[in-house]
């Protein structure tokens, strides 16, 4: 039982040890996502991999070189000519050859393989974009019902103040029971919304954990307040920005692919083209000490060839045929999502106009909602208000509060939209 006791103690040392605290600033959380989150990590990796089958490609344009052995015994075998007799003594031969082989295709694959490359990269910058604002989006998120657990707090603790001068004034007589049950019931709610949002805000938090790369168990404080990072200014800046198509990471994703496309048409085109392939061969045999035999192996041999393809029953300008339906239909594609991007960027500015317009009323009526139930609290202490009054306005004060809420993460929701589709970044 004491070493049991010993071996816990030890892990949950070791677990504590393990974990750490960070304390970001939401520059500082962005920086730190972009160098450990592990979708980022899969999309250098793309690179790499494109940069590899562009070498593949490459290399195939590129002589290749091998050496070649090869020992024959034919185990005392002799070529008999009438009076003439060959004896087959063991041979090896040893080999070297240098090839080249050349075609349309090939050059058109390696520009296939080069904008393949270009994509990986455009790719590593659009999931760099949208990992720092799923950072930005969960970070503003946290503070967010972080204000809300404040606001539910105050409203307890005044709801709580209100309930205890409730129960005093049963007491002494002059308060019914009743009122101070319906505050207690009200109370009852508040806490049981409290408890929601802490359950809410800890799975705000393990999706940041996600998105920053690190354990469930390490800590992460937030060091910047909601008041610091929301401007209204940037953010109505936003709709005097103009949209360009270029600095969209998705159309010239697209855009590269209709390339590729294009040059699909090029591949099966050059399927008609001729191969040219020339070879260099030198070529030592060996008898082993032996006599040599009956030797037609040349020590030195180039040879060159031309191959042009005549028929193949249609297969080849079927193929081509494809290529040229699919490139049309990639432009369509293409268009289409001209269009798409512009009538979207249109939506995203209506959307964080109207989400300001509703931040803006939202803000005047948590105000007053504030100053209702403040003035409604103070008749009920002095006697001239009922405890249904009270919770109402309570009720009217929470519904205010969350409806304020909601609009902010609207405005930060559509804020952070329309940054990312203008491929832009306002702090």
């Amino acid at each position: 039982m004491k070493y049991l006791f010993f071996i816990m103690a030890f892990f949950c040392f070791e677990q504590t040890f393990a974990q750490q605290k960070l304390s970001l600033t939401l520059e500082q959380a962005q920086a730190y996502a972009l160098e450990h989150n592990r979708k980022l990590k899969n999309a250098s990796l793309d690179i790499q991999k494109a940069e590899a089958s562009r070498w593949q490609a490459l290399a195939s344009m590129l002589p290749q070189a091998k050496v070649n052995f090869d020992y024959s015994n034919y185990c005392g075998y002799e070529m008999n000519f009438g009076p003439m007799v060959i004896a087959m003594n063991p041979s090896g031969n040893l080999a070297a050859q240098v090839a080249v082989a050349l075609s349309g295709a090939q050059v058109i694959g390696t520009q296939l393989s080069a904008i393949a490359l270009k994509m990986a990269e455009i790719n590593l910058q659009k999931t760099q974009l949208e990992i720092s604002n799923q950072v930005k989006t969960m970070y503003y998120s946290i503070l967010i019902m972080d204000e809300t657990l404040d606001l539910l707090s105050k409203n307890l603790e005044n709801m709580k103040k209100l309930h205890q001068f409730t129960e005093n004034s049963v007491k002494v007589g002059i308060a019914e029971q009743t009122s101070a049950d319906q505050l207690l019931v009200q109370i009852a709610f508040m806490e049981t919304g409290i408890n929601s949002t802490k359950r809410s805000l800890e799975v705000l938090s393990n999706s940041l954990r996600l998105l920053l790369g690190v354990n469930a168990s390490d800590e992460i404080e937030l060091v910047q307040k909601m008041d610091e990072l929301l401007s209204i200014e940037s953010a109505l800046q936003l709709l005097k920005t103009d949209f360009s198509l270029e600095k969209n990471y998705n159309y010239q994703l697209l855009k590269h692919s209709t390339d590729i496309s294009k040059k699909q048409i090029s591949m099966s085109e050059w399927n008609f083209g001729p191969t040219m392939s020339a070879f260099y061969q030198y070529t030592k045999k060996t008898y082993f000490g032996k006599d040599e035999g009956f030797n037609m192996t040349p020590p030195n041999l180039v040879g060159a060839s031309v191959s042009i393809p005549i028929f193949s029953s249609g297969l080849k300008y079927a193929k081509l045929r494809d290529a040229k339906i699919s490139y049309e239909e990639q432009l369509n594609t293409l268009n289409d999502t001209e269009e798409a991007l512009k009538i979207q960027h249109s939506q995203l500015r209506y959307n964080l106009t109207s989400a300001h317009e509703n931040f803006e009323t939202q803000k005047k009526n948590i105000e007053v909602n504030q100053r209702v139930f403040d003035n409604i609290s103070r008749k009920f202490e002095q006697g001239m208000a009922s405890s249904l009054e009270v919770t109402t306005s309570g009720s009217n004060l929470i519904s205010a509060q969350s409806s304020y809420v909601k609009a902010l993460m609207e405005l930060v929701t559509a804020q952070i939209a329309l940054e990312e589709l203008l491929n832009t970044d306002n702090k």
